[in-house]
């Protein structure tokens, strides 16, 4: 199991952390890559099987304070970030992080 941020563009957002079985956790994240954004996942692996994938993370909600570690970041509706910060979609590719 491999865990999972949501981050959207609401100004409500909580940032939830998702458990996510290792095979789908791929599937969001190819190549290596720690970022995703909803849009380019449904467009690579179609609409049903993300739907289906998005549907069971969505089922395991983590609590932050006993969560080990965070391997993904989905971001939805924030396109804007992937134009400017996360090009390569790891998230060393962000000069502020401190990856």
């Amino acid at each position: 199991m491999k865990n999972v941020q949501l981050i959207d563009g609401a100004i409500n957002s909580a940032y939830n952390i998702y458990a996510v079985a290792d095979e789908d956790f791929e599937l969001i994240f190819p190549n290596g890559q720690d970022i995703e954004f909803i849009e380019d996942f449904v467009k690579r692996v179609g609409r049903k099987r993300a739907g289906k994938i998005v549907e069971s993370l969505n089922k395991d909600l983590q609590k932050k304070t006993v969560v080990n570690g965070i391997h993904g970041t989905l971001f939805y509706e924030l396109k804007s970030q992937k134009k400017h910060l996360y090009t390569n979609k790891r998230f060393s590719d962000d000069p502020s992080s401190a990856y």
